[in-house]
């Protein structure tokens, strides 16, 4: 399963990148507006960082505008995926947009049906929201689950890409479900780091070292 980070904060994805671990970025206007920075600036220093996809999102509404603004959002960087969101004129901007070999990701996914439209109109991502079905009572790793087993089964190119991951338990869950790829807040991301054993292990380590000299 590859990582994402799922920021706007060009530190954060600068030290993300720094470990080896991070494979691409997914951005979003609110996440850019929080930086004080033009879209398209923050999305090149991010393609600068990071050689892998960067999901840009778009806001037209219908689906001749989601084409235009798609077009002009996928020109800014060979490595830019054009997030769209999960709507009828959403999945025909995708369809067109995959006909012109534009990459996208389609967002605000709640549900293995609306991955299976997202995936046959030809998205390179599906993004199913784990957190926020949860937050409505519902399993939302269990639709991350079917989705891939229902993308796989028919051998559809189309990546289950884990998104409103929470907590680190959640990326655990992801991978076990099958996820091609969990994009996860930069908090998360450094939570996975830490262990309680692993920092009394290594205070262990430095309390004996104090015995000896290092060759």
């Amino acid at each position: 399963m590859r990582l994402f980070m799922d920021t706007a904060n060009i530190d954060e994805i600068r030290r993300g990148a720094a470990m080896g671990v991070i494979s691409g970025v997914t951005t979003n206007p609110s996440l850019v507006a929080k930086e004080g920075i033009q879209y398209k600036d923050r999305v090149l220093e991010i393609c600068e960082v990071v050689d892998g996809p960067i999901s840009a999102e778009g806001i037209a509404q219908t689906a001749d505008e989601l084409v235009e603004e798609g077009k002009r959002i996928a020109a800014w960087h060979e490595n830019v995926i054009v997030k769209v969101v999960m709507t009828e004129p959403g999945l025909e901007a995708i369809s067109r947009l995959s006909a012109e070999g534009i990459g996208t990701n389609c967002t605000l996914i709640f549900s293995a049906n609306q991955a299976l439209l997202a995936a046959r109109a030809g998205a390179t991502f599906v993004s199913p929201f784990v957190g926020r079905l949860d937050d409505g009572g519902q399993d939302g790793m269990e639709m991350v689950r079917e989705a891939v087993q229902i993308l796989e089964s028919f051998h559809l190119p189309t990546q289950v890409l884990a998104a409103s991951l929470r907590h680190t338990r959640h990326v655990t869950d992801a991978a076990l479900a099958g996820a091609h790829v969990a994009t996860i807040p930069s908090t998360v991301l450094f939570q996975m780091l830490k262990h309680p054993l692993t920092d009394s292990g290594i205070e262990r380590f430095l309390a004996d070292a104090k015995g000896y000299t290092a060759v």
